[in-house]
């Protein structure tokens, strides 16, 4: 297997759209080829260990076609399998042949070359001889392969084989859909991240996934796999699913032979589950929503257009009355250039003039990016000047706004939006390196922020903390806020099921929250988080760079990496 090397030769043959081969016409083998028989069995080449024990030995073996890949958008070859079992049962009876030789599925073949690990699939490569004779009597039937496998089993006794699933597989990660044709599936339905305290650890989660490749060495191919008609979600799957195990780059993955089918199990809805209330308050990572180019951001004008429209098309789906946003360009001092402005004035010049104002921020800090706020001065009017915090925990300190209805009837509340430390383990020293448990890097400075949020919440009095914390449900951070007096509210309102925000490694989880004070609770009259980018492939965002056309459309979909978040308050 050739990792996605793009080719102009593959690109035309995959802009052709050919079902088969294109190379010379099939030739006849000689007979005399077919009398010279065997000297090893696939599953000897293959061995019951990782990796084979005749490596660097040629060797001709006798096998049946199983799958055909040897396009040059491919693989370059096809895989074999011995028919007949043997009487080791850990050793593979299929192998992969590095060769462009003119076969067919359930051609019997005779293939001699040497044995080579490759990325740890197992292949005859070079190939000096293809003898195709005749048709196998019987097809190849798959072997049945249930996740997770048995104690002692790995994948690796099916290597090259042709196995089937029969169980339900559930895509869990489609993030490189568009540029490899990957798409990780799960036995168990969506995966959660082991530290959103599902009770599930990074081990279970292993043992019931597996990898769905698309046999192909294209990278970002101008027509990903399963994206026709509809593109494939997370929480979309399959059942049945027939393809060859194949190995490299790290992990055992299917090839098939024809692309499976997926149902839509997870559709999409055009807008958030109701909320109730009389005001409605959310938060929304942008992701990087710069107006100055080729920073953080879009790379050229187009692209910054295009983002931009599919953010306000987000928001306006959400229809916050008060939302706080992260990620937003930390350029407020360019006047009607600013991020935040230009956002303001696309998405008023959508729903009315006037709709939306914004709050700027009195201490935003010295990070690209910053938290930012926009309310409906019809819906509801700032009470006090916004506030932070000049606390040095806080790479991009709070923002902080007291808000009232707009008739000035009914309760206030305070928002503070918030964007705490990242995962990323860039300067991590000390405590703040990865201790292994799940948490990434920095956990303890997002712990003090945490605290910090806290106490600067125990002197509001209806205070609704929310924003991008980088931690999970049972992570610590999140934890110390519950300890300090905060109710989480998608805890209250959101099922289970629904309760993530964001896709990472296959692994659902919420990265996003909003929890109010513990009196406060009691007038928030819902929650729902609005799945439209975290179950999105990547090739449906803005860049133009990679992603074809095709896939880009003016809408909420993929308008970010983060799920929107919004509540319901009662404040009359």
């Amino acid at each position: 297997m050739r990792r996605k090397a793009a080719a102009l030769a593959a690109a035309a043959v995959a802009a052709a759209g050919l079902a088969g081969y294109s190379g010379t016409a099939r030739a006849e083998t000689p007979a005399a080829a077919c009398e010279t028989p065997a000297d090893h069995r696939i599953a000897q080449v293959q061995g019951s260990g990782d990796a084979s024990p005749l490596a660097g030995r040629t060797v001709r073996v006798e096998g049946v076609v199983t799958g055909d890949f040897r396009r040059a958008d491919q693989l370059k070859g096809f895989f074999v399998q011995d028919p007949a079992p043997d009487a080791d049962p850990a050793s593979s009876k299929g192998l992969f042949v590095f060769s462009t030789q003119d076969v067919k599925p359930g051609d019997r073949v005779l293939v001699t070359g040497k044995v080579t690990e490759y990325s740890g699939l197992t292949e005859l490569s070079p190939v000096s001889a293809v003898d195709v004779c005749g048709t196998a009597t019987e097809p190849v039937r798959p072997v049945d392969v249930k996740l997770p496998l048995p104690a002692g089993v790995t994948m690796e006794r099916y290597e090259g084989m042709l196995v089937r699933f029969k169980q339900r597989l559930t895509a869990t990660e489609v993030y490189n859909l568009g540029r490899y044709g990957e798409v990780s599936l799960s036995s168990a339905g969506r995966l959660f991240n082991p530290t959103e305290g599902r009770g599930r650890s990074q081990a279970w989660n292993d043992a019931h996934r597996v990898l769905l490749d698309d046999g192909s060495n294209v990278q970002n191919p101008a027509v990903p796999p399963y994206t026709r008609p509809k593109v494939l979600r997370v929480g979309d799957s399959t059942t049945n699913l027939t393809a060859i195990m194949s190995q490299g780059f790290g992990t055992y993955r299917l090839e098939p032979p024809t692309l499976p089918t997926f149902a839509r199990t997870n559709p999409r809805h055009a807008r958030p589950a109701p909320v109730g209330g009389d005001v409605r308050v959310a938060g929304f990572n942008t992701e990087n929503w710069f107006t100055t180019l080729n920073e953080r951001g879009a790379t050229s004008a187009e692209e910054r257009d295009r983002q931009l429209t599919k953010l306000v098309a987000a928001i306006k789906g959400v229809d916050p009355d008060v939302a706080g946003l992260m990620e937003v360009e930390n350029n407020d001092a360019a006047g009607a250039d600013s991020a935040i402005q230009t956002l303001v004035d696309k998405l008023n010049g959508e729903v009315g003039a006037g709709t939306y104002a914004w709050i700027r921020h009195p201490n935003p800090g010295t990070d690209q990016i910053h938290v930012v706020a926009i309310y409906k001065p019809a819906k509801v009017r700032p009470v006090g000047a916004p506030r932070s915090t000049d606390a040095p925990v806080f790479e991009r300190p709070p923002l902080v706004q007291t808000f009232a209805r707009a008739d000035g009837k009914g309760t206030t509340f305070t928002l503070i939006a918030n964007h705490f430390k990242s995962k990323g383990c860039t300067g991590a020293t000390g405590a703040d390196k990865d201790q292994g448990d799940g948490q990434g890097c920095f956990n303890p400075r997002r712990v003090a922020q945490a605290k910090a949020i806290t106490e600067l919440a125990a002197r509001e009095k209806n205070p609704v903390v929310l924003g991008d914390l980088n931690a999970y449900t049972a992570e610590d951070p999140v934890k110390a806020l519950v300890a300090g007096g905060l109710v989480g509210q998608t805890e209250r309102f959101v099922k289970p099921a629904q309760r993530y925000s964001y896709v990472f490694d296959g692994q659902s989880g919420e990265l996003d929250h909003i929890l109010a004070g513990k009196a406060f609770s009691k007038r928030v009259t819902g929650a729902a988080i609005w799945h439209i980018n975290a179950d999105e492939p990547l090739a449906e965002g803005y860049p133009t760079k990679y992603n074809p056309p095709f896939l880009y459309h003016p809408d909420a979909y993929r308008s970010s990496d983060h799920d929107p978040v919004v509540i319901g308050l009662k404040l009359r």
